[in-house]
């Protein structure tokens, strides 16, 4: 039975030597898909796999083949770093729910992905280990404070504040934060969720009420739903800074295709709405550089450094 507590996170790994031996996985666990990867001690990726299932699904047998299948690593790691969607239970190694997955309700994760891995699996919530991977390998090397955003089909925040990672236990990511009160019906029962308005199921649903032939960020530029996509974003980020101040953004995922327009609009959102805030550090916007976003899996694999 879990009590709730969870290992503390370290931030800076101890040293290890070159020849240290098996390096260490990561897998990313969200909503139809599944990725894994080794990687070495300066973040860079050395094997990756990908594997999808059916996102709706309540067979968990469907999650066991998907798992199966992408670790298949052909070195033995040291140990897993799980960066799971929804809400987790990080002691126990439980994703405790996934609102689009009901196959994911109380999936023992760690306990599955130990058998077949034959090593230590620590899990962690997905949007709390993107901001690890950026506290190391990142835009945030170097800082005691600041938020990692997930953008796109996947909503999240992850904040490293006065040198720790926000990890309360039973807490989310910020995607069901409500910003308005009457707002769209969202996934998890509620209405007005931020998710509801900042990901790409709107998009994608009111480019096609205004009649565009549109599918993606990449699609919208010089459209104003570009600026509007960008203003509903920056929406939940003004709670963030507004509450913690983290002064830095990095964007990861989607935001990378909406070019300098896209960024500048979320950051010029942010800084309208916590102008106020003399003694804090003015809120500043990065979008996270490269095609593949793996973020995700360099937080895994930090994961596995903080417990060694």
């Amino acid at each position: 039975m879990s009590t709730g507590e969870r290992p503390a996170l370290r931030l800076v790994p101890a040293p290890v030597a070159a020849d240290a031996g098996p390096v260490p996985g990561a897998v990313e666990l969200l909503p139809g898909r599944v990725r894994a990867a080794l990687l070495d001690l300066s973040g860079a990726v050395l094997w990756r796999a990908e594997a999808t299932y059916p996102s709706g699904t309540t067979d968990q047998a469907a999650i066991d083949a998907a798992l199966e299948q992408v670790t298949r690593f052909p070195t033995p790691p040291t140990a897993v770093g799980v960066a799971a969607a929804g809400l987790v239970d990080a002691e126990a190694g439980v994703i405790i729910e996934v609102n689009e997955v009901p196959a994911l309700h109380g999936y023992p994760v760690a306990d599955v992905l130990a058998k077949l891995v034959h090593a230590p699996v620590h899990v962690e919530h997905r949007a709390r280990l993107q901001v690890l991977g950026d506290r190391w390998f990142g835009e945030g090397r170097g800082r005691t404070t600041f938020a990692s955003v997930s953008t796109g089909e996947v909503l999240g925040v992850g904040l490293l504040y006065d040198g720790e990672v926000l990890a309360p236990p039973g807490g989310r990511s910020g995607a069901h934060m409500t910003v308005a009160a009457s707002g769209l019906p969202c996934t998890c029962g509620a209405r007005g969720c931020w998710k509801t308005v900042a990901t790409t199921p709107w998009l994608r649903a009111e480019a096609e009420r205004r009649g565009l032939e549109a599918r993606a960020v990449r699609d919208l530029a010089g459209d104003p739903l570009l600026d509007e996509y960008a203003a509903n974003i920056a929406l939940g980020l003004v709670n963030i800074q507004q509450l913690f101040a983290p002064g830095l953004f990095v964007l990861h995922g989607e935001a990378a295709e909406g070019g300098e327009r896209f960024r500048a609009r979320i950051e010029q959102r942010l800084r309208e709405d916590s102008s106020w805030a003399r003694s804090a550090e003015p809120p500043r916007v990065v979008v996270h550089p490269g095609p593949a976003d793996d973020v995700a899996l360099l937080g895994g694999a930090g994961l596995v450094l903080s417990r060694r």
